[in-house]
């Protein structure tokens, strides 16, 4: 849950801090004092995109920290991205955006993304904005809310994944069938070419090896003169260098058993003397390898020729031989598939058969959760003062199946008894779908394992005696969860577990603030006396706030 929320220089927010409790938490105040504000502060901390307008006038920096109790799928989760201990019991969410727009994300203290904000607030708060009603009205966000509160987003996405890769295989189809004769020119084209590549056959490093070896023949001749002297003058002429240094070392070892200080010498002429033997020993096996091949020069010079042409007529470099003859052969291979009708067809029914097969799954599993959620909210429907009324998530077939399965999710409402469904958003006043939308809220929220419950003015269109079980049903929601509620309805605030007020007033240098105030028992019949009489407080309103929060 949330355990603490710490917010500076935020839109009308100098500084609040705030510590939450578990239950039901409400917040309440005049309209403009910026009760929202701190949902969006919070948001923020949870991966919502923000930008300079958030930061208060004059300021640098809007800095939101929040602080949660954590639960094993968070706890897991930090561990898999190293951003917390397999013991930990809270994380800390941190945004900070500067006046210039720049945005910082922290957990734990460690730098974050604003995915790994979303990811991780995902499992730690659930908010019901004050406009979720109105958004009732898309087609989409009804499938969307029906598919999370069933638990099937993970199986509508793998349909939708499924119907992709259907659809691309029908495109495959498509574009062979209508580039089919461009395909066999493109084909004829490469076959050709590969075939001059397949004559050639270069190998992977072919022209480097085979240019060294043409430097090497082409100066045999200057190689075996060159090394034919240096042997004779290391080892194999009358003053050979290794027969005079031999001479020398040995007259100097009888002079160092006279002068010691000689063994310095010594010890730099040995080393010599062995390194020229092993030189001549080299250069002695080099000799017997070494021959002139006038056949093999033609012959690597008619090698040379063939990749040095072929890599002129198709404009590459003669190193780049080998990688392009495979290029071509991948590329052939691959219009001849794109060419094969039989496959492509046959590739497509294998990708629809399994489209079906996910969406048949997922189409049985929103039946069962359709019956189920339409019998929950109807009940809601019932006690918000809408008797008779009934409520129904009907899944309309589609022709040929959709990316979102083979039905359409559609709310169809009856207001009273005796009327038939009609789609939610023809038939729906705004009180009621307000009230539908709240039923909806609290009966999803009870599936979600999310621990905080966040609802910002999802009241409003409601009063009266609907405000009363509005109220109760928060406030037993938040027995097992910590439910935190923006709210301008009396009753509603009545039935917090703890109660914040918030209010504007003017600082120092004539700005406007924003304060929370946690209220206490008697500040508590003063806020709800005013919400319940407007400007004017008097005894009777004082008597009807202390009834309402002793009830």
């Amino acid at each position: 849950m949330l355990r603490h929320l710490s917010i500076r220089d935020f839109v009308i927010v100098a500084a609040l801090d705030i510590e939450f409790d578990s239950g039901f938490t409400v917040f309440s105040g005049e309209t403009g004092a910026g009760k929202s504000i701190l949902i969006d502060a919070l948001a923020l901390t949870l991966g919502v995109r923000g930008d300079a307008s958030v930061v208060r006038a004059a300021q640098a920096r809007a800095d939101i920290t929040a602080e949660f109790s954590t639960h094993p799928l968070v706890v897991r989760w930090l561990e898999e991205h190293a951003l917390g201990e397999a013991d930990a019991e809270t994380v800390m969410l941190r945004r900070v955006i500067d006046s210039g727009g720049r945005s910082r994300a922290f957990i734990n203290g460690t730098p974050a993304t604003l995915a790994q904000l979303r990811e991780v607030g995902e499992m730690l708060v659930d908010i019901h904005g004050q406009h979720a009603h109105q958004l009732l009205m898309r087609p989409d966000a009804q499938r969307e809310l029906f598919d999370t509160h069933a638990q099937l987003l993970d199986t509508a996405g793998a349909v939708n994944r499924a119907w992709r890769a259907w659809r691309d295989a029908q495109q495959a189809v498509e574009t062979a069938q209508s580039r089919d004769r461009e395909l066999q020119l493109e084909r004829e084209h490469l076959a050709w070419q590969l075939s001059e590549f397949d004559k050639l056959a270069p190998q992977p490093g072919e022209w480097e090896e085979v240019s060294a070896e043409h430097h090497r023949l082409s100066h045999s001749a200057s190689l075996i003169d060159g090394v034919q002297g240096a042997l004779g003058a290391l080892s194999e002429s009358d003053e050979a260098m290794i027969s005079q240094l031999g001479a020398i070392i040995s007259k100097l070892r009888g002079l160092a058993d006279i002068d010691p200080a000689l063994s310095d010498v010594l010890a730099s002429l040995e080393p010599a003397e062995i390194q020229l033997q092993e030189a001549s020993y080299s250069l002695s096996h080099y000799a017997q390898r070494l021959e002139l091949d006038p056949d093999r020069l033609v012959q690597v010079e008619k090698r040379m020729d063939q990749l040095h042409s072929t890599a002129r007529k198709f404009r590459l470099q003669p190193e780049a031989l080998h990688e392009e003859h495979e290029a071509r052969r991948r590329q052939l291979a691959e219009l001849d598939a794109a060419a094969d009708l039989d496959a492509l067809d046959t590739a497509a029914e294998k990708a629809k058969r399994a489209y079906l097969e996910q969406a048949k799954v997922l189409s049985k599993a929103r039946a069962r959760a359709a019956k189920n959620l339409s019998q929950a909210v109807t009940a809601g429907m019932q006690e918000l003062s809408m008797a008779g009324g009934s409520f129904e998530v009907a899944l309309v077939p589609l022709a040929e199946g959709g990316a979102n399965g083979l039905e359409q999710i559609e709310f169809r409402v009856a207001g009273h008894a005796g009327v038939a469904l009609r789609p939610l958003a023809k038939v729906a006043s705004g009180g009621e779908l307000a009230r539908i939308s709240l039923a909806l809220a609290v009966i999803a929220s009870t599936a979600s394992p999310t621990p905080t419950l966040i609802f910002d003015e999802v009241d409003t269109g409601i009063g009266g005696g609907v405000a009363e079980v509005v109220g109760r049903l928060l406030h037993q929601l938040g027995r097992d969860r910590q439910v935190l509620c923006v709210t301008h309805l009396p009753q509603v605030a009545a039935r917090g577990d703890q109660h914040f007020q918030v209010a504007k007033s003017s600082d120092d240098a004539g700005g406007t603030v924003s304060t929370v105030t946690p209220l206490d028992k008697s500040t508590r019949i003063e806020e709800v006396a005013r919400m319940l009489g407007g400007l004017e407080i008097t005894a009777t309103t004082r008597k009807h706030a202390k009834e309402m929060l002793a009830a």
